[in-house]
C-alpha cells in the first residue's frame, strides 16, 4: 500500500494541475514543460526528430554518454577500451542496471546483460525495422565477428576500418538498451509501451496532447553525495502547438521551462543584446549556450542542372559576392536580440569541439569586395535570383534581399511550407535556398559530410547541393579512418577552406539555445547539443 499512494496522488494532480495555481507539495516535485513540436516516437529505433530525442534521454541509456560539458561518459558501460588500431571496442558492462519494471519480465530485477546490448543493437540493423540510425552500424564487420557478447556482462563490437566518431554516434538514442521480450511481445506498439533503464519510466501518453512520465524507483545513477536520482517526482510535457499561448503559460507559472522564443515574442523577454530583461529577474532566469547549428543558404552548384536552367549561381564570383555583402552581425542584432553568432568562420559551427584548430576566415561583411567581385561577374544586365524559404523567415529573407540587391543584383523571395519547400529541394526546384543544420553527435564530420559527392541528396545522403570536389572527397575519406585528432583538424580546416572558395553554402549563423526557467528550478543539465537531462533536476518553492 505504501508503494501505491504516491503514484495515486501523481494521477490526481496531473488531472488537476491545469485548473488550479495552489501548489502542493507533490506538485513542487514535477517539471513542467511544452513541446511545441510535439512527439512522433519513443521507440529509439524510429526517432528521427529532435524532440523526441529530448524525451529518450530521459527513458533510456546507452553504453556511453554525452555530459553537460560534451564530453564522452560510461553510462551502461562502466569502462571501454579501443584497440591500437582503432577497430575494436570492448565494452565491460555495469551489473545493477536494471529494466523498468513490467508484467512481460519475468524476474522482479531484470538487469541488463550483453545479449541485450547485441539484441538491441541488431535491431537497428535489422532492414525490417527501418530504423533512420542503421548508419551508425554501416561499418561493423559483416559476420558475428562484428557484435559479439564475449559472456554476460562483456561486449565486443569489432569495425572493418576506423571510425573515430564512433563512440559518439552511439550516444544517440539508436545506441539505447531495450529489452528484447517486451519488444517481441509488443512489436510496433512497443512505442506507446515503452521499457527502458532511464531515470524516468512512461506513465502515460495521449498524442499531441500530454506526456506524464514518473520518477523510476530503480534508477542506477547516484549524486555525488551518494543520494538516488532523480530528485524529481514526475515530469509532465504538454503539445500545444501555440507558441503565444506557451509563453503566457510560462508567465503565469504553468510552465517551468520555455525553450527558443518565435520571431514575434522575442521583444517579451529579451533585450536587444539577447538578455533576459531586468523586469524578470525575480521570477526566471534566462540559460544561453553554444548550440551546434548552422544556419546557411545552400546553392545547387550542379553544372548539368544549372545550364539547363539557365541559374546565374553557376557563376562562383556571384556567389562568394553575396557571402561578402551579408552583415552578419548585424543580422543577430536585430532580427534575433543577440541569440547566435555571426557564422563568419566556416560552415561547422562555434561549440563544436576542437573549434579553433579549423575554423577558417570565412565570409564577413565587405561590401567594397562583394561589388568588386560582382564587377568581374561581367554580366550584361542584371541578374535574378530566387531565395525560397519557409514562411517562419520572411524577415530574414526581406533582410538578406535588400543586403544582396544593393549588388545590383534582384532578388525575388519564395515562402512555401516546410514539406513544401522540402520538395522544392529534393526536385530542384529551388536552388538558392534558406537551410539549418543541427548536428546530431559532436564531430565536424557530422557538417562536412553534406559536401561529400557520394552523399548526394536524395538517393545517398545529405549532399543537398550536389558539391563535387575530387581533392575534398580524398581529404574526407582520409579524415574518416584518422585517428589522430590533431591530424584530423588539419584535414577538416582544409576541407573547410574548400567549401569557402567554391561557395556551395552560405554561412549566416551559429546557433545558440535559448531556455527560460522558473527560478524554481535549479540543476538543469544540457549541452551544445542542446539536450535536456532532467535527472539532477530539483523544484524548490519560492
Amino acid at each position: 500500500m505504501k508503494r501505491i499512494l504516491p503514484y495515486i496522488l501523481l494521477i490526481l494532480l496531473f488531472e488537476n494541475c491545469s485548473s488550479s495555481n495552489n501548489k502542493t507539495t507533490e506538485d513542487q516535485s514535477v517539471f513542467r514543460y511544452n513541446e511545441p513540436g510535439g512527439i512522433s516516437w519513443l521507440d529509439p529505433a524510429k526517432m528521427s526528430k529532435y524532440e523526441d530525442f529530448l524525451i529518450s534521454y530521459q527513458l533510456f541509456n546507452g553504453l556511453v554518454m554525452l555530459d553537460h560539458n560534451m564530453d564522452l561518459k560510461p553510462c551502461i558501460a562502466k569502462s571501454y577500451t579501443i584497440s591500437s588500431d582503432g577497430k575494436v571496442y570492448t565494452f565491460n558492462l555495469r551489473t545493477d542496471v536494471q529494466f523498468h519494471p513490467s508484467n512481460l519480465i519475468a524476474s522482479k530485477n531484470r538487469f541488463v546483460n550483453a545479449e541485450d546490448v547485441v539484441y538491441s543493437f541488431k535491431r537497428i540493423m535489422n532492414p525490417l525495422t527501418a530504423s533512420p540510425g542503421k548508419y551508425i552500424f554501416n561499418n561493423l564487420k559483416d559476420s558475428d565477428e562484428g557484435l559479439l557478447a564475449l559472456n554476460d556482462s562483456t561486449v565486443r563490437i569489432s569495425l572493418k576500418t576506423p571510425q573515430p566518431s564512433f563512440l559518439y554516434q552511439l550516444c544517440l538514442p539508436y545506441g539505447f538498451i531495450v529489452p528484447s521480450e517486451v519488444v517481441g511481445h509488443y512489436g510496433d506498439e512497443f512505442s506507446q509501451n515503452i521499457i527502458g533503464t532511464g531515470p524516468f519510466q512512461l506513465k502515460s501518453w495521449k498524442k499531441d496532447v500530454k506526456i506524464v512520465l514518473i520518477k523510476n524507483q530503480q534508477y542506477f545513477e547516484k549524486d555525488d553525495d551518494g543520494n538516488q536520482l532523480p530528485y524529481l517526482n514526475a515530469v509532465a510535457v504538454t503539445f500545444l502547438v501555440d507558441r503565444y499561448q506557451e509563453l503566457i503559460k510560462f508567465k503565469s507559472d504553468k510552465l517551468d521551462m520555455v525553450s527558443g522564443l518565435n520571431e514575434d515574442d522575442k521583444d517579451a523577454l529579451l533585450t536587444k543584446e539577447g538578455e533576459l530583461k531586468k523586469e524578470f529577474h525575480d521570477r526566471f532566469y534566462l540559460e544561453k549556450k553554444p548550440w551546434l547549428y548552422t544556419d546557411y543558404i545552400g546553392i545547387l552548384v550542379d553544372d548539368s542542372i544549372n545550364n539547363r536552367l539557365n541559374n546565374p549561381l553557376k557563376i562562383k564570383k556571384l556567389r562568394k559576392a553575396i557571402g561578402y555583402a551579408i552583415d552578419r552581425k548585424k543580422l543577430v542584432k536585430y532580427l534575433r536580440n543577440g541569440v547566435g553568432l555571426p557564422a563568419e568562420s566556416g560552415f561547422v559551427p562555434y561549440g563544436m569541439p576542437g573549434f579553433d584548430h579549423y575554423k577558417v576566415d570565412g565570409f564577413s561583411y565587405n561590401k567594397d569586395l562583394a561589388l568588386r567581385l560582382i564587377a568581374e561577374c561581367n554580366f550584361e544586365v542584371a541578374p535574378t535570383i530566387t531565395l525560397c524559404a519557409t514562411e517562419a523567415y520572411k524577415m530574414l529573407c526581406e533582410f538578406l534581399q535588400k543586403q544582396i540587391e544593393e549588388l545590383g543584383v534582384d532578388v525575388k523571395i519564395d515562402l512555401h511550407s516546410s514539406s513544401s519547400l522540402r520538395q522544392r529541394v529534393m526536385l530542384f526546384e529551388s536552388v538558392f535556398y534558406r537551410k539549418s543544420w543541427v548536428a546530431d553527435f559532436p564531430e565536424p564530420i557530422n557538417y562536412l559530410q553534406l559536401f561529400y559527392s557520394d552523399n548526394f541528396f536524395p538517393n545517398n545522403g545529405y549532399n543537398y547541393t550536389h558539391f563535387k570536389n575530387e581533392t575534398y572527397d580524398l581529404l574526407y575519406e582520409k579524415a574518416m579512418k584518422e585517428q589522430h585528432e590533431e591530424s584530423r583538424y588539419q584535414l577538416y580546416k582544409q576541407m573547410q577552406e574548400i567549401i569557402h572558395e567554391e561557395v556551395p553554402v552560405i554561412p549566416l549563423f551559429y546557433g545558440e539555445t535559448l531556455r527560460f526557467y522558473s527560478n524554481r528550478v535549479s540543476g538543469v543539465k544540457s549541452n551544445s547539443m542542446n539536450m535536456l537531462y532532467l535527472k539532477n533536476v530539483k523544484i524548490v518553492e519560492q
